[in-house]
């Protein structure tokens, strides 16, 4: 399809006028690409108020003993940062990419709910002005670990209402914006685009989408159930009233399996984009992509008891969810000999977006394998709760998530502001962020099969020496990430008009587009003679 609006046109078809004032133009927008563009901009901001709890848990983890921190601030830390990273970084940037991209990937003039859309993006800034003012409450912000653990989370003080307050307003914004991303794809597609012609980020978002909508009353439900123990005199998960502490891990993960997945699967739809275009030809396999995609998606919801193992669940159980997991293995690596069979004999260059995207499937690869060992019950019950699992989750989330994110941006910034940034900022960016990711979380898989716990602030002197190297390796990778801003601001401020054939005549290549030459990161890659 053609793309129907021009690159600096930020104005969707059904304004009549553009907006006259600061209000009308961010506030109360309901253009697509300018809530696209609000959430990418509020997942970056949060990207660093995350990060920066992350450095203060590498900063007190840097020597044995307790430096900077009291142990309960430290445990708010692991809590809040998680809780920020997941819902406030990496889930919104995704839905800004979703508002942006796909209305136009599938020739829609908008997305289809557009106030509905307004509102989901606003929730998402009241959520996270509530949980982050938490820190500032009596008794500190909640420090029960992302996952929320009774009983342990409810000896939080008057922080622990505000917190569930704040995910009950996240969930609701994203059950909202997945309802729209699913209008959207399958009642506005222009006429000839079937599903099986979507782009592959189509599809993994309107995937996304349904598993977003199937899990987040389940989490709502988890922590309703936690705030009725606390305050109504329920006893839900409380084992003197007739609960089960246990139930909870039940509740919570069926939500919280699917949601890696959740907080994954776009990035998987991002790096089928940009892997065909720097390749120069087409995806390999688009069609056992698509079933893949939808395997990882159903094969998520039964996979969720890997993470409790440890719970004394008799053998049966503990045999149905090893198998179910490593069962994943499958889907997922028929998406990487897809990826590399792509890049098989193409003509490849390696500007940042793909550099990004070769880093992805590397290193996600190496997360994969981390977490078919945790797969295997009777190793688990060592792994588990150690560091090893610090290792295998980030290793799929930061060079996962986060670095396709980067991709993303550096990929559909010149469409998006009409203008190229600064190629050797953005390749400096990728080579620090590589680096500094690895000798940040490597050396803790070596912590971690040695029997460090992890969320705990001190250590015995034997874990000292790759502590501290992940520690610096956490400050030089956070600091990295304002090259990532600068690239950024040297595409917004506009020195070099992007091209239409933005990755191939900007950069003096020999490739010829067919004319009329679109910039064809929203079509199939063109066919190169």
């Amino acid at each position: 399809m053609t793309d129907q609006t021009a690159a600096h046109d930020h104005h969707g078809d059904h304004h009549d006028a553009p907006p006259s004032n600061f209000l009308d133009r961010w506030v109360f927008t309901t253009n697509h690409k300018d809530i696209g563009t609000l959430y990418l901009i509020f997942s970056l901001v949060m990207f660093f108020v995350g990060g920066t709890m992350a450095l203060i848990i590498r900063a007190e983890l840097f020597q044995p003993g307790l430096q900077f921190v009291e142990p309960q601030f430290f445990n708010s830390m692991t809590t809040v940062h998680a809780l920020v990273m997941v819902f406030g970084a990496v889930m919104p940037a995704f839905v800004g990419l979703a508002n942006w991209l796909i209305p136009m990937m599938v020739g829609a003039p908008d997305m289809a709910l557009p106030r509905m859309n307004n509102w989901s993006f606003w929730l998402l800034v009241a959520a996270f002005t509530i949980l982050v003012s938490t820190l500032f409450m009596p008794g500190g912000a909640p420090a029960g670990g992302w996952t929320l653990y009774p009983p342990l989370v409810l000896q939080t003080g008057d922080a622990f209402p505000f917190m569930v307050f704040a995910i009950h307003i996240m969930g609701a914004s994203s059950i909202m914006g997945s309802i729209n991303v699913i209008v959207t794809i399958m009642n506005m597609r222009a006429p000839g685009m079937t599903l099986m012609k979507m782009p592959m980020f189509v599809w993994t978002w309107l995937i996304t989408a349904y598993l977003l909508i199937a899990v987040m009353p389940v989490l709502a439900g988890a922590v309703t159930m936690l705030l009725t123990d606390r305050y109504f005199g329920t006893s839900f998960f409380n084992a003197a009233g007739g609960g089960d502490p246990v139930l909870f891990q039940h509740v919570f993960w069926f939500f919280g399996h699917p949601e890696v997945y959740i907080m994954i699967l776009p990035a998987f739809g991002v790096v089928s984009q940009i892997i065909p275009t720097f390749s120069r030809k087409p995806l390999f396999g688009y069609s056992s992509m698509v079933y893949a995609t939808a395997s990882i998606a159903f094969l998520s919801f039964i996979v969720w008891a890997h993470h409790m193992f440890t719970t004394g669940m008799p053998i049966a159980g503990q045999l149905f969810f090893m198998l179910a997991t490593m069962l994943i293995a499958i889907p997922t690596a028929v998406k990487i000999f897809n990826w590399l069979s792509t890049m098989w004999k193409g003509e490849l260059t390696f500007e940042t977006p793909m550099l990004f995207s070769i880093a992805f499937v590397l290193l996600f690869t190496i997360g994969g394998f981390s977490g078919l060992m945790l797969a295997i019950a009777p190793a688990d019950y060592q792994y588990h709760d150690t560091y090893f699992v610090v290792a295998h989750f980030h290793y799929v989330l930061v060079p996962g998530a986060v670095f396709t994110l980067m991709a993303a941006a550096y990929y559909w910034l010149p469409k998006w502001t009409g203008y190229m940034y600064n190629e050797k900022i953005g390749k400096l960016h990728f080579w620090c962020s590589a680096i500094f990711v690895n000798v940040l979380f490597f050396p803790q898989h070596f912590v971690g099969l040695a029997g460090m716990p992890r969320r705990i602030p001190d250590y015995p002197t034997q874990f000292a020496d790759f502590n501290a190297i992940s520690s610096v390796g956490a400050f030089l990778f956070g600091f990295s990430q304002l090259l990532f801003v600068a690239a950024i601001w040297s595409s917004v401020k506009g020195k070099q008009k992007a091209t239409d054939q933005v990755w191939d005549g900007a950069k003096g290549l020999e490739w010829t587009l067919p004319s009329p030459a679109p910039y064809h990161s929203f079509n199939e890659p063109p066919h190169i003679d």
